[in-house]
């Protein structure tokens, strides 16, 4: 009953301000849902918009750095969804037509774009089909507009400096506070979103990735199951925990990405089957609900917050425990985590043990079936930054984990015991509390859960939770066990709707 009450007070102050907006179409901070009322009452068109993002990037990528590359036919593509919208076309209704969707360079394209992984090695190399989740993207009639900028190779070709560097993106920029890092492979296609040079975008994350980049630009990133996106055509760093989910600037726009790339995919036949049964009936966009948080069992486990009190971002975290609270959540403070410290630790979990043999294999795996490249292997790619050591800023950056991984003899004892250990420290570890509490879901602070979700491919929800006394974004997190992504989607959508703290940078140019 206090559920329902709560249910009623919110819509009526939600149809109160909506009655409030004004009719014209505004670009910045455009919704998915609000390009597709454009598009219905006359006042957009997807070149129009195509058009405006173009601008955003022209204008603002020279200090962001969050793209790497544009679409040379986005215009184009832009212009045959207007057409198919004006003939009537069937897919021309909804969905992710027509809207402009930033890639992360990581993820194929069959186009004119590169695929590079943010290096110079592969500029030029030739794909043979689109990634799989690119498909299902050109299937709706989405416009690809671009790819955005990654720390090259990840971590493993980033050992040191900031985590946004790219040899082909440069250094990509908090859009917030300029000095603060932006954190983590996905950022480009976090800073885009944030700073509305996309409508959505992809990201990809092995470790936080995702979680991460969304945190400190006050987006929202959906982590998904492992296997619930496809995996083919995306360069890949370790398929046990590889997955590619979007970062948006709202939850609502965030689960319409979802719905449009989950899918079965016979190129990642494995992962794409298992994970297919917990696809709900008729998508995830039902689980948007206001009242989400109502009955739900969220637990608040020990060990991820390391802010002190008295602190903003203390005070915002207590509050927005207290405000789940107050919209009927049940909240179970000071769990633990078994092996907590083990688990957090990518040295002791075994992760170092098993990640660089891994990368190596699927890299290579990867690069031996394109249709052109100028590298194919770890060992050209190395050779590659030996050879162009400018360009590549291998004096300031190295190539040591590069050189671990090219090391390694293949995926042998030593690695499958190592695997082997991070499923226990997962399954006996967060799983277990999950299960034990019988909870919908775990709230942490930031992205710092993203290590304890990886090893098992468990889905996480971030969201934006408020700015640090700099200004600075942090967010927070719902986690859960394989297949939560409905319960999730529940909890961060009323969270989202409850708390309203997004609010776009403030750029000068």
């Amino acid at each position: 009953m206090a559920c329902q009450r709560l249910l009623l007070a919110i819509s009526v102050v939600a149809l109160a301000a909506g009655g409030a907006r004004a009719r014209g179409f505004r670009f910045e901070e455009a919704t998915i849902d609000s390009i597709h009322r454009g598009f219905k009452n006359g006042s957009l068109t997807s070149t129009a918009l195509v058009r405006f993002y173009l601008g955003q990037i022209a204008r603002l990528n020279p200090q962001l750095h969050a793209v790497i590359e544009v679409n040379p036919d986005a215009v184009r593509d832009a212009e045959r969804a207007d057409a198919e919208r004006a003939s009537g076309h069937r897919r021309a209704s909804g969905g992710l037509h027509g809207v402009p969707v930033l890639i992360k360079d990581l993820i194929a394209t069959r186009d004119r774009l590169n695929t590079t992984a943010g290096s110079f090695a592969m500029l030029g190399s030739v794909v043979r089909r689109d990634a799989g989740v690119v498909a299902r993207l050109r299937r709706t009639g989405a416009v690809v507009l671009g790819k955005s900028n990654l720390p090259e190779w990840g971590n493993f070709r980033n050992a040191a400096g900031l985590d946004g560097w790219s040899a082909r993106g440069g250094q990509a920029m908090n859009p917030y506070v300029m000095s603060v890092d932006p954190c983590q492979a996905s950022t480009g296609s976090a800073i885009a979103a944030a700073a509305n040079m996309a409508a959505v975008t992809l990201g990809t994350e092995t470790v936080a990735s995702i979680l991460c980049p969304a945190s400190v630009n006050a987006v929202v990133g959906i982590k998904p199951t492992v296997g619930l996106t496809s995996r083919s055509g995306v360069i890949p760093f370790t398929l046990r925990q590889d997955t590619v989910g979007p970062l948006c600037r709202t939850v609502a726009d965030a689960v319409h990405v979802l719905d449009a790339i989950v899918g079965y995919d016979a190129l990642d036949a494995a992962a794409t089957s298992a994970a297919s049964k917990y696809i709900p009936n008729g998508g995830y966009r039902q689980f948007l609900k206001i009242n989400g948080l109502c009955g739900k069992r969220i637990g608040i486990p020990n060990g991820f917050s390391s802010f002190e009190n008295g602190t903003v971002k203390h005070r915002v975290y207590k509050k927005h425990i207290n405000t789940m609270r107050q919209h009927g959540a049940i909240v179970i403070e000071n769990l633990d985590i078994a092996n907590l410290s083990v688990s957090q630790n990518i040295t002791r979990s075994g992760f170092l043990a098993a990640a660089p043999a891994e990368f190596k294999f699927y890299l290579n795996n990867y690069l031996s079936n394109l249709s052109y490249s100028p590298v194919r292997s770890l060992a050209e790619i190395i050779a590659f930054n030996n050879d162009h050591p400018v360009e590549e800023k291998l004096k300031q950056y190295g190539q040591q984990l590069l050189l671990l991984s090219e090391s390694t003899t293949g995926i042998g004892a030593r690695e499958r015991a190592a695997i082997h250990q991070m499923e226990e420290l997962s399954a006996n570890g967060v799983e277990k509390l999950i299960k034990e509490h019988r909870l919908d879901a775990i709230f942490t602070p930031d992205s710092s859960v993203a290590t304890v979700l990886a090893y098992n491919g468990l889905p996480g929800i971030e969201v934006p939770a408020g700015y640090d006394e700099k200004g600075v974004p942090f967010g927070i997190c719902f986690g859960g066990l394989r297949g939560y992504e409905p319960r999730l989607i529940e909890m961060a959508y009323a969270f989202e709707q409850a708390t309203m703290v997004r609010r776009p940078p403030t750029i000068k140019t």
